[in-house]
This record gives C-alpha cells, structure tokens and sequence, in this order.
C-alpha cells in the first residue's frame, strides 16, 4: 500500500504561551514538527508529505526536510487540510489513502502507526487513532462547577493519524464547509455524512503539545523509547 501524508501546521498555538509556535519549539535536538514528520519520511510507503503552513512562515525555512511540499493554510484546521488535499490532485488518485497527522503530535509510536495502517488497509473508508476514556469525566456549569458526571461508556479520546481515502475526504470536508460547517477533525467531516470511521487502539503516549509543560512529558516519553 501507499499513503500521502497532509499536516496542517498554519495555528499559532494561543494556549502554548509563547511568540514562537508551538510546532517549532525544541525538543530534544529537533522541533516538535521535525519529531511529527518523523515516522512518515522514514516509512517506504510514504508516496509524499504535505504541510500546510500560515502566511509568511519565518520558522519553516530553518527545519523544512529535503522533498517536504507546503500549501497555504487556511482559517481552520480544516482548510488547511483541504487546501492540501486539493495541491495533491493532480497525484492522488480517489483511492489513494490520506493520513491527516498533527504537527503538535512529536510522540508517535511505530507500532502505532503499524496498528493503524494494517487494521484499515483494506477498508473502504477508513479511521483514527483513539484512546478510551479511561478517567472519569465532569460536564461543567458557567462558573465552572460540576453540573453533571459524564457517563464515559463507549466514550475516546481521538488522536491522529487519521486515515481516509482521498476521495472521500475531500467530499466531506466540501460538504462541511458548503454548509458553513466546521469540523474539529477529519472523522467528524465523515461522519456529517452518516459515514461511521473505525477507531483504532492508540497509545495514550500520542499527546498533543498544548502548554509548555506538554513539552517535558515529551521530552520525557521520547528519552524512554530512543
């Protein structure tokens, strides 16, 4: 089989707390975006990787990898995906696959990704890495006081790499935004379209960069398995 790889890099990361962008900060000897690309350019059935980036970029320059293609981003997270998916049309064939990963994801296991790429292989669709919600889960009132507990039975955590096919992504990522709807994922475009996307057991190691303490724990996961 063979992939194309799209990472939506255009945020600038409020929560994180600093002028430089999340994905551009260091972690150990690289930046968390040189981290996430990682796994992919290493991967044989990597056909290409796409990164979407903000107007004007200074940061991409000093750590873009040799054969890494850049679209602009857009407003959304989904823009951005779907600004790329249209740059790779005149390559990617309708069922072709798209593994949608976040820029902020430095932590990626191979196994995991080796999980996801087999179990959906052959499906018609495809899905994501998700992780079960394992702790118990609070809904909260305007004041930010318990206004109900959550039942998280049959509830995950969706991570990424999502993994769909080409044709299919871009229809429902066109139907979102003809509707001036705007999904928070990939899956969630799919889904807008009564398609039901399959979850995939990942690793709760797979974290998003949010803060800047998001980046010791990284650190840290990625000293345990070099």
């Amino acid at each position: 089989m063979r992939y194309w790889l799209v990472m939506p890099a255009a945020g600038i990361g409020r929560r994180f707390g600093s002028e430089r962008p999340k994905q551009y900060a260091p972690l150990r000897g690289r930046t968390v975006i040189q981290w996430a690309l990682a796994p992919f350019l290493a991967d044989e059935r990597c056909a290409g990787a796409l990164v979407a980036l903000a107007a004007h970029d200074p940061y991409w320059p000093e750590v873009a990898p040799p054969g890494v293609m850049t679209v602009a981003g857009g407003a959304e997270r989904s823009h951005s995906v779907r600004n790329a998916l249209a740059a790779l049309a005149p390559r990617a064939a309708a069922e072709d696959w798209v593994l949608v990963h976040d820029a902020a994801r430095p932590c990626l296991a191979p196994e995991d990704l080796e999980r996801l790429l087999g179990e959906l292989a052959e499906h018609p669709l495809g899905g994501l890495l998700a992780v079960p919600a394992a702790d118990t889960l609070k809904r909260a009132d305007a004041q930010h006081c318990v206004a109900a507990t959550v039942d998280r039975t049959g509830l995950w955590r969706a991570l990424t790499p999502q993994m769909f096919r080409y044709g299919a992504l871009c229809r429902a990522l066109d139907a979102a935004h003809a509707a001036g709807r705007v999904p928070t994922d990939e899956a969630q475009a799919l889904e807008w379209l009564d398609a039901r996307p399959v979850l995939v057991a990942g690793s709760a190691g797979n974290l998003k960069i949010t803060t800047a303490a998001d980046l010791t724990l990284a650190a840290a996961l990625l000293e345990a398995s070099a």
